[in-house]
């Protein structure tokens, strides 16, 4: 059976995917504001290259504990559900199915103690 990561069309739709989803949080007061002294090119490849390696794809992801680049951020539960419901919409403008849109946030969850609260 194909990986989650070949099952979302591979690395280049998952960076098209990314796009999608920080036009989406960008544009969510409720969330924005996190990313104003962000590179955001910088930001979004190491999304891409974050959710490649956790769908199962080739790329290392080498970037920081997730402690690390949320700490002094003050991120709630809130906050986390905003992300994830905005790339769950992102997911479904590439007509991802359901099972994977799960499988992924399923893949996602566990790190919100590593994200919220910091």
């Amino acid at each position: 059976m194909a990986s989650l990561y070949e099952r979302l069309g591979g690395q280049e739709v998952i960076q098209q995917v990314v796009d999608v989803f920080y036009k989406r949080v960008l544009a969510d007061e409720t969330v924005s504001h996190f990313f104003d002294n962000t590179d955001m090119e910088k930001q979004r490849r190491h999304q891409a290259l974050f959710i490649s390696f956790a769908t199962g794809g080739p790329n290392q992801y080498s970037g920081q504990s997730m402690e690390k680049a949320h700490k002094g951020m003050n991120i709630q539960h809130e906050h986390f559900m905003a992300i994830v419901n905005h790339l769950v919409a992102s997911l479904k403008e590439f007509n991802v199915g359901e099972e994977d849109i799960q499988e992924l946030v399923a893949k996602l969850a566990p790190m919100e103690p590593s994200i919220v609260g910091q």
